[in-house]
């Protein structure tokens, strides 16, 4: 039965790819828009991926209502990826972004041509004959025309878009800036008679006539300018995404399936759920499945970080995107399209991107307010200046410094400190392993002071083996092991398993239970051949008050060993122990270590005893231990840690973890294990290795560094600059700011941002 049909109350996630956005402004308004659309739960729109990303209900709407509200606003929508198609390198956002860097060339290149003769013209100050003739200004006019209309015209457009929604942005100050220079000198060239004064210089050679001052110039290379910014500062977003698109890279292009008995190359969008896939030594393998027959070597390294190569058999599962070394085999497919693990992870850094940190709040709201808050400061500019400046100046510095204080307000680098360093960030989290959820728990793992390590499969392999079969007076070793992997047989426990393997390598005849019941954190009960048997730890034994047989004193020398024992008893009385021990995973003495060394406490949680407990986390180097928790108890102990006052995380891999996964401030499931803890998690480690603990949180810390960076630099910027290009250092230093320097400095503003976070791709962990 499908999933939808399964569940169809369920919330719907989707992303949408946006165009037209511009700045932060344009994605806080398009955000408050989908946030308030009926049936959307929750909406995130980044301005750096261009994407919004959306949690809504099916009953309420559907992607088709949503793209028409962003519609609404003003924006665009590419058609959405189909859930059942892989996405590719060369997907419609894709060709959308290089379809823009070239319409931004082509505009950038026509006004720089058109606007350098302009700016010389101006800065001759008709001090160079050529340019010293009656027309001139009609000759810059004729310059400028087409950087207005065709370079500049997206900016027009847009601060047209949002004043029709009643909203400014950044558009509307370029547009307010670059349109009141132009429109001046316009009326100035046309009608010089309206905009000078008697005490106006004629130029040299003029005979006298009366020759208005234009600045051309300022509207014509302001545009180029930012022009040049927006092509760097979309070349350097390009470079952010970079993870994902290797991440597509490893995907295969065609598969070799088995159709009508014949092998034939397909493109791998067509391969489907239950094909017979062929795979040759060399080859990648194009998408999940189980092996039907042969056997091979396969390197999971894109998957675990290990080199050695996999041994795969039949009824092993194989991964898409992996190289089979070997031999070769058929596999039956069981994951296509969106559904195999390599997609999952680029759904998961996707999704990650698309969210915001809660340090990104402050920005978007400042962000949000800025604009109409910068335009009063420039009329007030304007205002100040016409008031105080020499009469037959007036005018012209009220008009240049209103526009320079448009023009370097420009909170491009507020919008892009965030998501710019968000995307590097968890784009490289994914590439060394480490799949972040999102901006919110990239933050907050930078904060962390307590890690709770779970210790089967998390501390240790999780694989335990038995290591000693003790009885006592009147029982037989074998018989003892009969009974308990007999009572084993119907659990799915890791002890019991081990019991069942040991029984089958001794090639134990296992009977039939009667009746088979598992007691959740405690151990099994079950008849056999009229036998009560209870198989667990010390506590269910003294629950169920049974004579141990003097098995009290053995088990405990068996827990200080590290092993952990369980106690087997027939019919009310102690029958013996069997030890199981799992081993230490290679690292993890190391990772406790480097996670002491940031200055984290860090605890071990687990079901088993308290010395059995302990000796494991003495090898590790862990002081405090909380032991003989049940997996119903993980989460409380998680929340009693919490409220302590400090902030948590907890690291799992099993369907028992993931409740405390889910309590924890920051959830990490290891990779290998269930997809229940995984979900559960804000951060997965794909090899399974705890020294992903670390470089999740150096990462973070890292990351968080970085946007402080930003945000600082982009703060101070736009601190510094609205006044100095207001005027308040002239009265002390003469210095007034040029538009043209605005400008260049607003665009270096943007792309410093940009460029201090793809700093992160340096990031080793």
């Amino acid at each position: 039965m499908p999933e939808s049909v399964l569940d169809a109350s369920a919330d719907a996630h989707v992303a949408l790819p946006i165009t037209g956005m511009t700045c932060a402004a344009c994605a806080r308004r398009i955000e408050r828009r989908l946030t308030h659309a009926p049936g959307v739960r929750q909406a995130n729109v980044n301005f750096a991926t261009k994407r919004a990303t959306v949690e809504y209900d099916p009953r309420e709407t559907d992607v088709r209502a949503l793209v028409k509200t962003v519609e609404a606003v003003g924006y665009g929508v590419l058609e959405p990826p189909r859930a059942d198609v892989a996405m590719s390198g060369d997907d419609q956002q894709a060709a959308a972004e290089r379809a823009e860097v070239r319409d931004l060339w082509r505009r950038f290149i026509v006004a720089a041509l058109l606007s350098a003769p302009v700016l010389l013209i101006a800065m001759s100050h008709g001090r160079i004959a050529l340019f010293n003739v009656r027309l001139i200004n009609w000759v810059q006019l004729a310059l400028t025309l087409p950087v207005i209309f065709y370079s500049g015209w997206p900016f027009y457009r847009g601060a047209w878009t949002a004043l029709r929604h009643r909203a400014a942005d950044m558009n509307t100050l370029i547009a307010t800036g670059t349109g009141a220079a132009f429109i001046y000198s316009l009326v100035a060239t046309i009608a010089p008679q309206l905009v000078t004064t008697a005490t106006h210089a004629a130029m040299p050679g003029m005979q006298g006539e009366m020759v208005a001052p234009v600045y051309y110039e300022a509207a014509s290379v302001i545009i180029a300018l930012i022009l040049l910014g927006r092509l760097l500062e979309a070349r350097a977003r390009g470079k952010t995404s970079a993870a994902i698109k290797r991440l597509l890279g490893l995907q295969a292009r065609t598969a070799r399936v088995v159709r009508a008995s014949q092998e034939v190359d397909i493109p791998i969008e067509e391969v489907m759920v239950g094909d017979v896939v062929v795979v040759r030594p060399g080859e990648k393998i194009p998408v999940d499945g189980v092996v039907l027959e042969g056997a091979s070597a396969v390197n999971e390294s894109m998957l675990t970080g290990e080199s050695m190569p996999v041994e795969k058999h039949t009824g092993d599962e194989v991964i898409g995107a992996t190289i089979n070394e070997t031999g070769s085999f058929k596999f039956r497919t069981t994951k296509v399209g969106r559904d195999t693990v390599l997609q999952q992870i680029v759904r998961l850094v996707e999704e990650a991107q698309g969210q915001r940190a809660p340090i990104a709040r402050l920005a978007d709201v400042i962000s949000g307010y800025f604009t109409p808050i910068v335009i009063c400061i420039a009329i007030t500019t304007f205002v100040v200046w016409f008031i105080a400046a020499p009469a037959d100046a007036r005018l012209t510095y009220a008009l240049v410094n209103f526009v320079a204080v448009l023009i370097i307000a420009c909170p491009c680098a507020l919008g892009l400190a965030t998501p710019t360093a968000v995307m590097v960030g968890t784009g490289r989290g994914a590439e060394l392993g480490v799949l972040v959820k999102g901006g919110a728990a990239l933050e907050t793992a930078h904060k962390l002071q307590t890690i709770v390590l779970d210790k089967t499969g998390t501390i240790t392999k999780g694989t335990p083996t038995v290591t000693d079969v003790l009885t006592a007076d009147g029982f037989q070793a074998a018989e003892l092991l009969r009974l308990a992997a007999t009572a084993e047989r119907g659990s799915e426990h890791p002890l019991g398993a081990a019991i069942v393997a040991r029984a089958r390598e001794q090639g134990v005849e296992l009977a039939s239970a009667v009746r088979f019941n598992a007691l959740a954190g405690h151990g099994v009960e079950a008849e056999i051949e009229d036998h009560n048997l209870l198989l667990g730890n010390l506590r269910l034994m003294e629950e169920r008050k049974v004579e141990l047989n003097g098995l009290g004193a053995r088990a405990a020398q068996l827990a200080t060993e590290g092993k952990t024992p369980m106690f087997v008893a027939v019919d009310g009385t102690g029958a013996g122990l069997i030890a199981v021990a799992d081993e230490i995973k290679p690292d993890a003495a190391a990772a406790v270590s480097a996670l002491k060394r940031l200055g984290l406490e860090v605890l071990m949680i687990t079901g088993d005893n308290e010395q059995t407990a302990r000796a494991v986390a003495r090898e590790v180097g862990i002081e405090r231990v909380l032991a003989q928790v049940l997996p119903a108890d993980k989460a409380a102990e998680v929340k009693r840690l919490q409220a302590e006052g400090k902030l948590v995380a907890m690291v799992g891999d099993g369907i028992n973890d993931a409740p405390a996964l889910a309590q924890a401030d920051i959830g990490i499931a290891l990779g290998t294990g269930t997809d229940v803890a995984i979900e559960a998690a804000d951060i997965t480690l794909i090899r399974g290795s705890l020294s992903g603990v670390v470089t999740a949180i150096k990462l973070s810390r890292r990351t968080i560094q970085i946007i402080r960076q930003n945000l600082f630099w982009a703060f101070i910027y736009n601190t510094l600059g609205i006044p100095i290009a207001a005027g308040v250092l002239y009265p002390f230093t003469g210095w007034l700011l040029s538009p043209v320097i605005a400008s260049a400095a607003m665009a270096l503003s943007s792309v410093s941002v940009v460029t201090n976070s793809l700093r992160l791709r340096r990031f080793k962990g």
